[in-house]
């Protein structure tokens, strides 16, 4: 029998024939990174491969690693298996991973999301005859309203909030969805302020040409009172906590397509939750897959076996794959470390 041009190891998603691994939450010698989120770009790799959009933020993270890039396209051949990354539309730099051999192809989808958020590269449907999903939202009930909408609800809490002297503070995870709302947002309002977790991401993503309005970083010496009605943008670890006492009287809120889910928003302890994902949503992930024209579709982290289920009643070969991958978790301990 022959081997699958990719198998399922304890290190993470393997090519054989090529010798590396994609997305590896082991050890490897060559890592092939999805995008820098840390249940994605793990430390401990030999040698990277990511692209040149993910590769800064990376090294934020991960300190001096060795990483070479690839643009967009871009076709590589490793031990005879040829490799290209495609937009994922996921967070800027995020990728979906291509591997041919013998015109057999894979795609490792990462994270990914369809609706163009006007920060992340566009995602890209790829054919292929095997493809690995994520569905971290993989029910029914996730269904995202457009981005101009959700943008308008911020826009208008935040200058109800400052009408009544109120700070709006909004928990957004600091690599990908602060951006994503600093995209949306209108600066007009008031003042930006931003948890330093945030902010080293801005000073990134700036570095790359990511244009964002004016943000000033929360310091220790900085007076929060003389910013009222200001936008604070926070990791949500940093919600209900002491660092909130600076800004005086608040509103909090909350960004995640997980405040689709009743109570959610109370467990957060927030005022006002909004429904924003970097993640593809029940309909998204459906017509990505179809898109596709996979006849085999592996899932993973998120709701496998319900949607794998859903899946192989569609007429798929879909199986549940385990891996360490956390994805945008309701309970997510490190938030601004590990998701968008």
């Amino acid at each position: 029998m022959t081997e699958p041009l990719l198998t399922f190891t304890d290190r993470g998603i393997c090519c054989p024939k090529g010798g590396f691994h994609i997305d590896p939450w082991r050890p490897v010698d060559r890592a092939l990174v999805t995008h820098g989120h840390a249940d994605h770009a793990r430390p401990g790799h030999r040698r990277y491969l990511a692209t040149r959009a993910a590769a800064p933020g990376m090294r934020h993270r991960l300190g001096d690693i060795d990483v070479e890039t690839v643009e967009y396209g871009e076709v590589r051949e490793i031990g005879g298996v040829r490799v290209s990354y495609h937009p994922a539309g996921h967070v800027p730099g995020s990728a979906q991973i291509r591997v041919e051999h013998r015109g057999e192809v894979w795609v490792v989808s990462g994270d990914y999301k369809v609706e163009p958020d006007g920060l992340s590269e566009p995602f890209e449907p790829l054919r292929c005859h095997a493809f690995i999903s994520e569905c971290t939202f993989g029910l029914p009930v996730f269904k995202w309203q457009p981005q101009a909408e959700v943008a308008s609800e911020i826009n208008g809490w935040w200058a109800k909030n400052k009408a009544e002297g109120r700070v709006s503070v909004l928990g957004a995870y600091a690599l990908g969805k602060a951006q994503r709302i600093l995209a949306a947002v209108d600066p007009d309002i008031g003042p930006i302020l931003t948890h330093g977790a945030v902010e080293n991401t801005n000073e990134v993503l700036r570095a790359q040409g990511v244009a964002l309005p004016d943000t000033i970083r929360v310091t220790p010496e900085l007076d929060a009172k003389a910013h009222p009605g200001a936008l604070v943008l926070a990791t949500p670890s940093a919600l209900g906590t002491p660092w909130m006492r600076r800004f005086g009287p608040a509103s909090t809120g909350f960004a995640s397509g997980w405040m689709a889910l009743r109570g959610v928003r109370r467990r957060r302890a927030a005022d006002r939750g909004f429904v924003m994902s970097d993640h593809a949503d029940w309909e998204g992930l459906n017509a990505a897959i179809r898109d596709t024209g996979a006849e085999r579709v592996f899932v993973t982290h998120g709701y496998t076996s319900i949607f794998c289920r859903w899946l192989s009643e569609q007429g798929f070969d879909a199986q549940v794959v385990e891996t360490a991958w956390e994805g945008e978790s309701l309970d997510t301990a490190d938030e601004g470390e590990v998701e968008g």
